[in-house]
């Protein structure tokens, strides 16, 4: 069971979206199990409820892997990571906007791109009694209201995104045209870059190259049997051989490998297992 709801209007310029999954009826083996996560140029929040910690892989090759947890922080990234999903678990967690790591975790965002961070290295003591305090506050609903309450509570009284990256976000929905995103903001082209990564975690170029991909990724969602080429050549792709080759950076997959996993959700790909 997943739920997801867009939180309070007091989060709401910081948090896009927050979830609670419940997979203990899950029929998945106790060891074994693992799917790529594909980029978004978003971070993410997570805490584990369940006794399994959070594992990732360097590579769908890495047998061993590494458990870093029961709460970790995603940074925003420009490339796939494999992550363990075996057994039955339960997690609650959040997806944020640009602005919020500075605010909730006291570090630029550009300081946990690519990787994937134990909460408790930011946050502290505040890190064991969150999960306790989730662990006891029943269903996964109650869960959600507890937590969009801690996450609220984290938030300092005066807050804001930086005026000059909140404009860029809003022309990049339309446009990638960087150059003149800047030129608009009346801040030079260093000093930009510096201000977006901060507040992203990724220049402005690359989080434009993630958010054309996401395109694809969409309409291939609402659109299962339209053709490659027609959704590279509507995302802004210039040719079929550009976009084979930001797709496999993107997912380590080929587009038609990619289509042949079927995945139920567009950003969790299965991942075959490694040979021991």
């Amino acid at each position: 069971m997943l739920l997801k709801r867009t939180p309070r209007p007091v989060l709401r310029p910081f948090v896009k979206m927050i979830w609670a999954m419940d997979q203990t009826t899950s029929t998945r083996t106790a060891t074994g199990d693992r799917e790529c996560v594909l980029p978004t140029g978003a971070m993410h929040l997570a805490f584990r409820l369940s006794n399994q910690p959070f594992r990732f892989f360097e590579d769908v090759e890495d047998v061993a892997g590494q458990a870093l947890g029961h709460a970790i922080v995603g940074g925003a990234r420009a490339a796939p990571y494999v992550r363990e999903v075996s057994g039955p678990a339960r997690s609650v967690g959040a997806l944020l906007h640009p602005g919020a790591c500075k605010l909730l975790f006291g570090v630029t965002a550009d300081e946990l791109a690519g990787r994937h961070t134990p909460l408790a290295e930011l946050c502290g003591p505040w890190v064991a009694e969150t999960r306790e305090r989730l662990l006891a506050a029943g269903s996964p609903a109650q869960q959600l209201d507890f937590f969009e309450s801690l996450l609220a509570a984290r938030l300092p009284r005066v807050h804001g995104l930086h005026p000059a990256v909140a404009h860029a976000l809003e022309r990049f929905a339309m446009s990638s045209d960087v150059r003149e995103v800047v030129r608009q903001t009346d801040y030079s082209h260093r000093r930009f870059i510096v201000l977006f990564r901060q507040a992203v975690g990724l220049t402005p170029k690359l989080y434009c190259r993630v958010l054309r991909f996401q395109r694809v990724l969409e309409r291939m969602a609402a659109e299962p049997a339209a053709a490659w080429v027609e959704l590279a050549l509507e995302a802004g792709y210039s040719d079929q051989a550009h976009f084979n080759r930001e797709f496999r950076e993107f997912t380590g997959l080929t587009p038609e490998e990619y289509r042949e996993r079927s995945p139920s959700l567009p950003y969790h790909v299965p991942a075959r297992r490694p040979e021991c």
